[in-house]
């Protein structure tokens, strides 16, 4: 059997976490079977659909890596559509779902409801007086054919519905919670086609599904109660039910679904905060899912490799901020320093370090700096939080040890050494800061601790920090000169 998979959103609005892991998972069983991972847009939801939405989604999952074989695409600009079980947008197969609504109300499977909005809360709020679980009561299931073209032609407005079998177990597979049944009488008679003519998610689905030959669907568990319904129409329609695989929800840490009023949740947030999209895929692929040798770092390439639906969790995964965090510090060391700087300007531009239009002349010592700092930052936008360091000629003492550290004996004569030989460079590059602690070691005899420590001190005002050498660098010969003199006024 060849495997097809399909991720099928909205185009609601911004890419929630949930819904990138979503399409991860398909993915990753996508390619590690040999099979199709397809995009269709499920756009039946007339009063959700938001502009611009469908392009976004799709530069998500670019941005991620998550890249389909069939589906809609955007190419220079253009929504486009390619493979052979088109089209994979719903709204563009209303005919398609029209064909197979007039086969189930001709087979007695579905019928048409004439009843107001009114009339079914009334019923509603009288079966929850009684205890009852609020379901449609069927009034309109005994109209004649007669009538019912009757209604329709004076314009009256109508759904239609689903007419669940009565007493019936309802079975089907999921690949992490085995099998599932459920007695037909918990199921309420589903509106199929709604009144503005568009099938409704449960129909569609089921209807897309079987024509583009998805042999499983993944989806997140909010659909796992919605799953015996759409058991019924393949059973209506005779047709094959794919395996279902209901993914655990993503929660936050109060083990509460993650949503906006916690704080982001859309990937275009960690995108703009300089997380890098190998760190966001590593790490969403382990929330639910559990690697065989509690490996924690991997490529796609790798998760393709390792990855099955047995060891997916049947309960929800936590999303860490700080385990993402250190995932993603772990790609931030090693990515390119250009990629940091363009993902940490805007932030460098926010705190004033630089402006727009310096960026590109000081873009050498700017990737310094990145370079320089990455080693402590767990995404790029933290990098401007760090980079104070290297700005302005007076220095700030972080701690009384910093005092202490300068107030020995041979810092004196050290710092002056140190400052004759700055003022001797004709630059200072990397040459002169590999070079630099060999001579003032030979000039002055401070060694170890005793040298490295009042230097760092008077160059930073700290005690530990970024490489001392780069720092030398990137502050260049004038700052280092005015610190210096700084620093030794102040001790006096």
């Amino acid at each position: 059997m060849s495997i097809r998979v399909r991720f099928a959103p909205s185009p609601t609005g911004y890419v929630h976490i949930g819904s990138l892991r979503t399409a991860l998972y398909n993915y990753l069983f996508a390619k590690g079977q040999n099979g199709k991972y397809i995009l269709r847009i499920e756009d039946t939801d007339r009063t959700r659909f938001v502009e611009g939405a469908l392009e976004n989604l799709i530069d998500s999952l670019t941005w991620a890596g998550i890249t389909h074989d069939e589906g809609v695409f955007i190419e220079d600009g253009n929504i486009v559509q390619k493979g052979d079980f088109g089209p994979y947008i719903q709204s563009e197969r209303l005919d398609i779902y029209k064909k197979y609504i007039d086969e189930l109300v001709e087979k007695g499977h579905a019928y048409y409801c004439f009843c107001s909005k009114e009339r079914l809360d009334e019923v509603r709020e009288k079966q929850k007086e009684e205890g009852k679980t609020p379901m449609y009561d069927r009034y309109c299931l005994g109209l004649s054919k007669e009538g019912v073209q009757k209604r329709i032609d004076a314009g009256e407005s109508y759904v239609i519905r689903l007419k669940v079998p009565e007493d019936t177990d309802i079975t089907f597979m999921d690949a992490v919670r085995g099998e599932i049944s459920i007695n037909s009488s918990e199921i309420d008679d589903q509106v199929l086609i709604k009144s503005d003519g568009f099938p409704t998610y449960h129909f569609a689905v089921v209807i897309d599904d079987h024509l583009m030959g998805i042999t499983h669907v993944v989806r997140g568990e909010e659909w796992l109660t919605s799953t015996p319904k759409q058991a019924v129409l393949y059973k209506f329609f005779g047709w094959d039910i794919p395996e279902f695989v209901h993914l655990p929800t993503v929660l936050n840490k109060d083990k509460k679904k993650l949503s906006k009023r916690q704080g982001d949740v859309a990937v275009s947030d960690f995108r703009k905060k300089g997380y890098l999209p190998e760190g966001l895929v590593n790490y969403l692929a382990l929330v639910g899912w559990s690697p065989k040798d509690n490996k924690e770092i991997f490529t796609m390439d790798e998760l393709i490799e390792a990855f099955s639906f047995d060891r997916v969790s049947n309960t929800g995964g936590v999303f860490d901020v700080d385990k993402l965090n250190w995932v993603n510090a772990h790609y931030i060391k090693e990515a390119d320093n250009k990629v940091l700087l363009e993902l940490a300007l805007p932030y460098m531009i926010e705190k004033g370090y630089v402006t727009a239009d310096e960026a590109e002349k000081k873009a050498d010592m700017l990737e310094l700096i990145v370079d320089t700092l990455k080693e402590k930052v767990h995404h790029a936008s933290e990098i401007a939080d760090h980079m104070g360091i290297f700005f302005g000629h007076e220095v700030v003492f972080e701690n009384e040890e910093v005092i202490e550290t300068l107030q020995q004996e041979h810092v004196e004569r050290l710092l002056n050494a140190f400052k004759a030989k700055i003022e001797e460079a004709k630059t200072i590059d990397e040459e002169f800061a590999s070079s630099i602690f060999k001579v003032l070691k030979n000039e002055t005899g401070a060694k170890g601790k005793g040298l490295f420590m009042p230097i760092r001190a008077a160059v930073t005002g700290q005690m530990h920090g970024p490489d001392l050498g780069k720092t030398f660098v990137i502050l260049g010969k004038i700052l280092l000169l005015e610190r210096i003199d700084y620093v030794m006024d102040a001790l006096k």
